[in-house]
């Protein structure tokens, strides 16, 4: 919507308004009130929100229009050729008073201990509209509070009904929890049923609310808005890079809150950006250098620590050291990392953790669509991955599309809700998957104007499509602006390889932009400052283990779809040093070295998101102790080791080392399946990263569930098994025993085991058979 000062000649599809005797274009159908914003005439507002529905409930945008009989609500008067509007007469005015004096009457006087209080739309609002003394003196009401969860606190007795909780719940969350109940004065804003709210995005109703009735519960009575600096950060646990502003207070970040950023995540956040920075505080927390001493831990001093790392590392040949590098780590550490492999004569060096086929050399790239594309395409195709888990602000971007016609097909291994009405979905088992996509590319691809990439034309040319296909397929053909989304499952998968080109090739005979969501906050950074293998990957080097290591941010029990043969190579390596900002039972078990750095929230860096813009966050929380950021630990560790090029004072001016070549190769031989049952391993939304699976507000959450087996009700019926109870899992590899739940959602013939937890890591990944038996 645009307002502009009226020209000779009106835009079209615009009309001439007048509001306080400033004239005026504004395009037909927009309302008063965002002609009036743009404008930069204030009008006041509590209902009214430009990214909700519009629901005209709490009336203090009263304005006088000329000609109209009462006053009108500017959110839902639209504007009208010749149309005066005065927002300053006494008319309006007086009506604008006479709401703010009804809004009162039942609002609690506890300003000075609402956590809302200095940021409050009802406290700003009052001061030019309310009266001194109130003309009610009457008993106010009380409305009890109700539990929805561990991220949002309610005081509903504040609450003045503007309803914009509600409209975003149900039109941009699509959970549908809270709503309305009674009548009159009896009217209360509520959940449903009484649970608690289960949404990926329910942070942002902190952020709605006008008034103090639903707060941050984690912050709550920490401190007071004025006593906050506010700080320019990047959200660091998804491949989007949300921009946010973290609160701090005396170097400790107590709150986050969004940043606008209409090409990225808009005005709105997801809760594990918003709350993750609560796990910086973890008991396990590393504060200063540690060396190994017989079987415990020393503290030592920095010179000291790196004194005994760079001895380590020199202590075997270059061929023999590893290095793996957290998919999270910034572009200035990945940069120094790769100059450090370089000096060292090191070709190991990976960040691809999750990565399970290397056979195609898959690396990052940026999406082909951006989020505004995505939203305003006609047909999305989403292959193997959940975008609500995976990166909530792209979920929210695909439902914005269906909500404004798209069409979405969902081709996975698990009928997940996606926040939509599919058009259609295809749910196969990990291994049935690679068949449904060579399926679809073989019907898309007999126009013959595509050509298959080398190695697929055969086993395209072998597939056939049943009925679902071909109407996928249909439907594909009449999109005009198709997005294809890839995740995690495909990226992950055993046979990614396959499932990669294979969606390259549905792309291209569409000629649709190809999304891949990468795991970690900076994939692609880290394949442009090179932080990849020259020789030997994440995969080689977990399982067939190096003399020595270097760790970069990594847990390595719960990191990757190579936990458990990482940790067996570790436990067998003569050196492993670690850089890493917590010192967990696993990684002390391992290490010989352990050196502190910042995490994502303590320091300056830039990072380049999924969409291949790269973007600065500021420090906001200051590292404890002995801590340092983590370029300044390598700088200093590079100049104990003698590498050349290591006597900087910023690495902004270090030269890129550039990726290696990653030349064609051939697609491997399709693996068959072995007696058992498929696995699906997904990352649980709250397990993504350390700091998150240490944040105790998101581990509370409902949609953090502990570790289970998931399986169809008749693959359960069919072997004898039932809810509850302990299912023994063997893969041939690594064995566990866990809890089963029935679950419809789980494709046939497949188990849903979702990773990054230690009663799961010993089993491989995606793709993978294994085989169960009863307790």
């Amino acid at each position: 919507m645009s307002a502009q000062p009226s020209t000779p000649s009106t835009p079209p599809d615009h009309v001439n308004i007048e509001i306080d005797g400033v004239a005026m274009t504004a395009p037909k159908g927009s309302m008063v009130i965002q002609a009036a914003d743009k404008a930069g005439i204030a009008i006041p507002r509590f209902c009214y929100h430009e990214k909700l529905p519009i629901a005209a409930n709490c009336r203090m945008c009263l304005v006088d229009v000329e000609k109209a009989p009462k006053p009108m609500p500017a959110c839902a008067t639209p504007v009208m050729e010749g149309m005066k509007v005065y927002t300053q007469s006494k008319r309006a005015l007086d009506s604008q008073r006479n709401v703010m004096e009804f809004l009162l009457i039942n609002h609690p006087l506890d300003c000075p201990i609402c956590d809302q209080g200095g940021e409050c739309e009802l406290q700003d609002v009052a001061m030019g509209y309310g009266r001194s003394v109130s003309r009610f003196v009457e008993r106010k009401r009380v409305v009890p509070d109700e539990d929805i969860g561990p991220l949002v606190a309610t005081d509903m007795t504040r609450c003045i009904h503007c309803t914009r909780c509600v409209r975003f719940s149900t039109e941009i969350a699509g959970t549908m929890e809270l709503g309305g109940m009674g009548r009159g004065e009896n009217l209360s804003i509520g959940t449903y049923i009484g649970k608690s709210i289960e949404s990926e995005l329910s942070g942002n109703l902190i952020d709605v609310c006008p008034v103090g009735a639903l707060t941050n519960k984690p912050f709550r009575f920490r401190a007071r808005a004025w006593e906050l600096t506010a700080r320019e950060g990047i959200g660091s646990h998804d491949a989007l890079g949300s921009n946010l502003f973290m609160h701090v207070r005396r170097g400790e970040v107590l709150r986050v809150v969004p940043r606008a950023n209409e090409s990225i995540n808009e005005s709105w956040l997801a809760d594990r950006d918003r709350y993750a920075h609560w796990g910086l505080k973890s008991e396990d927390r590393l504060s200063v250098p540690m060396i190994r001493n017989g079987e415990g831990w020393r503290e030592a001093s920095w010179s000291e620590a790196l004194a005994a790392a760079a001895e380590a590392l020199k202590k075997v040949p270059a061929a023999n050291l590893g290095m793996l590098v957290h998919p999270g780590t910034s572009n200035e550490e990945g940069r120094l990392l790769a100059a450090l492999a370089k000096g060292l004569g090191c070709a190991n060096l990976d960040h691809r953790l999750q990565l399970a086929d290397f056979s195609d050399g898959a690396v990052a790239k940026a999406f082909e669509a951006s989020l505004e594309d995505v939203e305003q395409s006609d047909c999305i195709l989403v292959i193997g991955g959940n975008p609500r888990r995976e990166a909530p602000i792209l979920g929210h971007r695909v439902r914005k599309a269906w909500k404004q016609g798209a069409k979405v097909i969902h081709i996975d291994a698990l009928d997940e809700n996606l926040n939509v009405e599919l058009a259609h979905k295809l749910i196969r088992d990990p291994q049935g998957l690679v068949d449904a996509l060579l399926a679809l590319g073989h019907g898309l691809g007999e126009d013959g104007k595509q050509s298959p990439p080398a190695g697929l034309a055969a086993a395209l040319g072998d597939a056939r499509a049943d009925e679902s296909t071909k109407a996928i397929a249909e439907t594909l053909r009449k999109a005009q602006r198709p997005v294809v989304l890839l995740g995690e499952l495909c990226l992950n998968h055993a046979q990614g390889s396959w499932l990669r080109q294979a969606a390259r090739h549905v792309a291209n005979c569409l000629g649709a932009p190809l999304n891949q969501l990468w795991a970690g906050s900076n994939a692609l950074g880290l394949v442009g400052e090179g932080v990849l293998p020259a020789a030997r990957d994440a995969a080689d080097m977990a399982d067939k283990g190096c003399e020595a290591f270097l760790l970069y941010g990594i847990e390595p029990d719960l990191d990757g779809s190579h936990a458990a043969a990482l940790m067996k190579s570790l436990a067998s390596a003569q050196q492993v040093v670690a850089f890493t900002a917590f010192a967990g039972e696993a990684i002390r078990s391992v290490a010989k070295v352990l050196l502190p750095i910042a995490a994502a929230e303590e320091m300056a860096a830039n990072y380049t998101n999924a969409l291949g813009k790269t973007q600065r966050t500021q420090a906001g929380a200051k590292a404890p102790g002995e801590a340092r950021e983590g370029w300044k630990v390598l700088r200093a560790l590079g100049e104990v080791l003698q590498v050349p090029g290591f006597d900087f004072l910023s690495p902004e001016g270090l030269e890129t080392v550039g990726a290696p070549a990653q030349g064609e190769r051939e697609l491997p031989k399709r693996a068959q399946q072995g007696e058992g049952l498929v696995r699906i391993a997904s990352t649980g939304i709250y397990r993504c990263d350390a700091s998150v699976r240490r944040a105790a507000p998101l581990q509370s959450h409902p949609l953090n569930r502990a570790a289970q087996v998931r399986m169809h009700p008749e693959d359960a019926l069919a072997r004898g098994l039932s809810a509850g109870g302990i299912v023994k899992l063997d893969d041939g590899r690594g064995k566990a025993s866990l809890p089963l739940a029935v679950d419809a959602a789980v494709a046939r013939g497949a188990i849903w085991i979702e990773n990054v937890d230690a009663a799961t890591a010993a089993l491989a990944g995606t793709g993978h058979t294994l085989t169960l038996a009863k307790a």
